[in-house]
């Protein structure tokens, strides 16, 4: 009897163990404006899509300090970029909060569309594109 009841057991156990893939849902545009319809909003839209682009370009892997590599580089491209005044990077929560010379702040989520940052629209042929 007890044979036949660990089996059952050790299904409903697995079952309720969750996820630790931190990373896909983040990324997920589902249910969001498309990166290039935003893009379109203004200058300063146009760079946080751009930034957002080379932040989930730098994704390598799973591990911490592939977030903090990921982090650094999307930073090192928001630093290119001619309105950003601040950059803070939260590596473990696959976020870099910017801050614009308007004032305006806003946090960037990696966005893994396969397309670099000096592809977005409004972004001038001219920006670094590392």
């Amino acid at each position: 009897m007890r044979r036949l009841l660990a089996l059952p057991l050790l299904a409903i156990a697995l079952t309720g163990c969750p996820s630790y893939d931190s990373y896909t849902p983040v990324v997920s545009q589902q249910g969001l404006i498309p990166p290039d319809q935003f893009a379109r909003y203004g200058k300063e839209q146009a760079q946080a899509i751009a930034i957002g682009r080379e932040f989930g370009y730098a994704y390598q892997g799973d591990t911490p300090a592939d977030y903090g590599a990921q982090a650094a580089a999307g930073a090192a491209y928001a630093r290119t970029m001619p309105d950003v005044l601040n950059v803070t990077a939260d590596s473990l929560g696959h976020r870099l909060t910017l801050q614009f010379r308007s004032g305006w702040r806003t946090a960037v989520d990696p966005i893994a569309d396969g397309r670099r940052g000096h592809e977005t629209p409004g972004i001038a042929a001219a920006a670094p594109a590392s």
